[in-house]
């Protein structure tokens, strides 16, 4: 393998810098070590230096991780476009999560493996080639599907999925139903190193409790009366890839634990079988639920959720990206034109303020539905109010009248879905209880309705 270029490392504990040097040595072509940061600065201004290993902590007996986010930010300074890793302790991953946000490109923890530090050095250097080149940047509209828009929020959760792409960090998407979370799951897989291998979805709410380890985990022949051959799980074809676990808050107390001791050891065992097999993925993981109350009341694994979340994503709800939502539509526009062989140019101005102003109960996902049926009916150029027929129902109203006010059972059960919902802040259970069904049942009228 042809050497890399000019690695500084900066650690205070000689004998691990002795041995990164020997190590690295082999991979890039010029090993730079330092053990006090005050150095650091300096060495930059006289080499050219393609990626900093930077240890978190320097002073003895402080191991609040300020030193290396400090140093960090004097590096993006002046030196930004040097590739930054740092170096952290098992118990100061949220400092490091910070320190990304910083600007680092990766971190690795210690004691780390040295086939993954060389791995994720490798990525860092690649990247710092990239920008020398002049390569293009990815752009939202380079992206399938995934629109960013000018909304603040949504440029902030950008600028961090940019940097945590690059890196196998677990990531836990929240927000409500018709956000985007598996369009945004999809993006960071697009963006990954994993990018040329796959991507595995899996609806944690549509899996059945007893086929839970069959699906995930795979199965041998015989295993059970329909095991007719043997079977890979989704974890093991998604192994060296991305696997995304979307409704994760669905997941039943008693299989949690299941699901947890994979994602610790990285090894699965097929259902019939006592050989584990390692699995190398990247998970992520969404949920319209909050997990915090569900571990409040019992119902969901703190242990899981540390595991899920090295990094939580919180989607915006459409109504709070009111500059998003006429772009989101022109956009469908285009869409739906090009499927229904229409030529809508434009959307009536009273129309338009229409489309702001309302309360999007099922975010992007409703505005898309919505924006097809109006393309459906329109017979001109130009879409107005009656094209979308939008409901005027409030998604607080609950009176006998407003029920009566529907001309199909399915518009009524719909409404009653909605209402309970959002009566339980999200919470599926309570709204299930309310509505006299069951969970699993509620679940699959939401996935029915687009709920």
């Amino acid at each position: 393998m042809k050497k890399r270029g000019t690695i500084l490392i900066v650690d205070d504990n000689k004998s691990i810098l002795s041995a990164l040097k020997i190590l690295l040595s082999n991979i890039f072509e010029d090993v730079i070590t330092i053990s006090s940061p005050n150095q650091l600065l300096g060495v930059l201004r006289e080499r050219p230096v393609d990626v900093i290993l930077l240890d978190m902590n320097f002073n003895s007996g402080v191991n609040n991780g300020n030193e290396g986010l400090f140093w960090l930010s004097e590096i993006k300074k002046d030196f930004n476009s040097c590739e930054v890793v740092l170096i952290t302790a098992y118990a100061d991953l949220e400092l490091a999560i910070q320190g990304m946000k910083l600007g680092a490109c990766d971190f690795v923890v210690k004691p780390w493996e040295n086939k993954k530090l060389i791995e994720v050095l490798d990525r860092a250097y690649n990247l710092r080639q990239n920008k020398k080149k002049g390569h293009k940047q990815i752009k939202a509209s380079d992206s399938e599907g995934l629109f960013w828009g000018e909304n603040k929020k949504m440029q902030q959760i950008k600028e961090l999925v940019y940097k945590v792409a690059t890196t196998d960090a677990n990531v836990l998407i929240t927000g409500e139903n018709g956000t985007g979370k598996e369009v945004l799951a999809k993006e960071i897989h697009r963006i990954s190193h994993r990018a040329s291998n796959n991507m595995v979805t899996v609806d944690m709410g549509a899996i059945t409790e007893t086929l839970f380890e069959s699906e995930l985990f795979g199965h041998t022949k015989g295993a059970f009366t329909d095991a007719k051959s043997d079977r890979d799980g989704k974890f093991e074809v998604a192994s060296e890839g991305t696997i995304f676990l979307d409704e994760v808050g669905n997941i039943p107390l008693h299989l949690q634990a299941k699901l947890l001791t994979v994602l610790q050891t990285r090894k699965v065992v097929k259902v019939g079988s006592n050989t584990p097999i390692d699995i190398n993925i990247r998970l992520i993981s969404a949920t319209n639920q909050d997990i915090e109350a569900m571990i409040e009341e019992g119902t969901f694994r703190m242990d899981l959720m540390y595991r899920l979340n090295t990094i939580t994503i919180q989607m915006v709800p459409l109504r709070e990206r009111k500059e998003d939502i006429l772009p989101l539509a022109h956009k469908f526009i285009n869409k739906y034109n090009e499927k229904y062989s229409k030529n809508i140019t434009s959307i009536d101005p009273l129309t338009e303020d229409v489309l702001v102003n309302h309360h999007w109960r099922g975010n992007i996902r409703e505005l898309q539905h919505a924006v097809e049926k109006a393309v459906i009916v329109c017979q001109s150029t130009t879409l107005v109010n009656d094209n979308f027929k939008l409901s005027k129902v409030s998604c607080k109203e609950t009176s006998a009248e407003s029920i009566l006010n529907f001309t199909t059972f399915e518009e009524m059960e719909r409404k009653m879905i909605e209402v309970a919902i959002d009566k339980y802040d999200s919470n599926l259970s309570l709204a299930a209880s309310s509505l006299g069904i069951s969970r699993q049942t509620l679940y699959n009228k939401m996935k029915r309705y687009n709920i």
